[in-house]
């Protein structure tokens, strides 16, 4: 089993309806400004234990750290829902930094789902954010209003499909079993990190199945499709320091298959005024697992 280097302590706080889970690590009375983490789809904040570890005990002992589950995810009790949406989550955000660091700037990171949203909440909320970083948050490819009915009919479909059951989350017999799912997924994660992820992304019910930590009500598709051209003009008006990193890999050519690439991610960034592209060697989407020590070396030089 993998060995914590830095214990994590828990609190939960009611943020939106919600029971939210923080994990804290670092200096609580630290001055230097807090390093705010949020997850992926289908993912949870004990997911930046790897990199947390790797920081330095310098950075860790100036500033306190917290990472959540956002609602549906982990160990946030979130109030039923049959679909999620994007706008819930940056509520979310914006109800968790007034909750911890009320009319404090603060250092914010967000990977793949979380880097969307951190990317969008930032161009919302500028004057909340002193640096950004998006671990590839890469958004969605370009839509077209004729999409648009197929989309809804998708979500309507989507919420019979979650009536009926028909969404339901594999469940393993064991914790082992879990591990392997998740090393499945990342050929670069090891059995010792694979094991000790798999007690914090899913847990052990009555019936001694264990169960992922997500809702399958995140299976649900959204109704409206992307516009991207809203994504750009929110971009503008990103005015803190942006650091974007994106693994070797090239996950939108696995995702996409040439319907959306890395060159137009590229071009978009183009939009945020301040804005550094940096590339994760030997290093998949889950970047943070693969190559934590590389990634927390490049926090700490931007973030400092």
């Amino acid at each position: 089993m993998y060995q914590v280097l830095r214990e994590s302590t828990s609190t939960f706080v009611s943020l939106r309806g919600c029971r939210y889970h923080v994990r804290h690590w670092g200096n609580p009375a630290g001055t230097a400004t807090p390093l705010v983490l949020a997850h992926g789809w289908m993912d949870v904040a004990a997911s930046y234990q790897f990199m947390v570890d790797a920081l330095s005990e310098a950075f860790v002992q100036q500033r306190p750290i917290i990472a959540f589950d956002w609602r549906g995810y982990g160990l946030t009790a979130s109030p039923p829902t049959d679909s999620y949406w994007l706008p819930d989550y940056l509520g979310d955000l914006d109800a968790l930094l007034d909750h911890f660091y009320p009319g404090q700037a603060i250092d914010l990171v967000g990977h793949s789902m979380g880097g969307n949203v951190v990317m969008m909440y930032t161009g919302a909320r500028p004057e909340r954010v002193r640096r950004l970083v998006n671990l590839e948050g890469f958004g969605l490819p370009v839509s077209r209003p004729s999409q648009a009915p197929g989309r809804m009919a998708q979500w309507l479909d989507g919420l019979k499909a979650q009536s009926e059951g028909k969404n339901e989350l594999k469940p393993y017999t064991d914790a082992a079993g879990v591990a392997a799912r998740l090393m499945k997924t990342n050929h670069r994660l090891p059995q010792n990190k694979a094991d000790w992820l798999a007690q914090h992304w899913a847990s052990e019910g009555s019936d001694g199945q264990w169960r992922i930590l997500g809702d399958s009500a995140h299976k649900v598709s959204n109704p409206y499709i992307y516009r991207v051209e809203e994504t750009l003009e929110t971009y503008k008006r990103i005015t803190p320091p942006l650091l974007a990193v994106e693994a070797s890999d090239d996950s939108l050519s696995q995702w996409w298959k040439g319907t959306y690439t890395l060159a137009e991610y590229h071009e978009r960034l183009q939009s945020v005024p301040q804005v550094r592209l940096e590339v994760i060697q030997d290093a998949g989407h889950m970047m943070h697992h693969d190559q934590p020590e590389v990634l927390a070396r490049l926090l700490e030089e931007f973030l400092s």
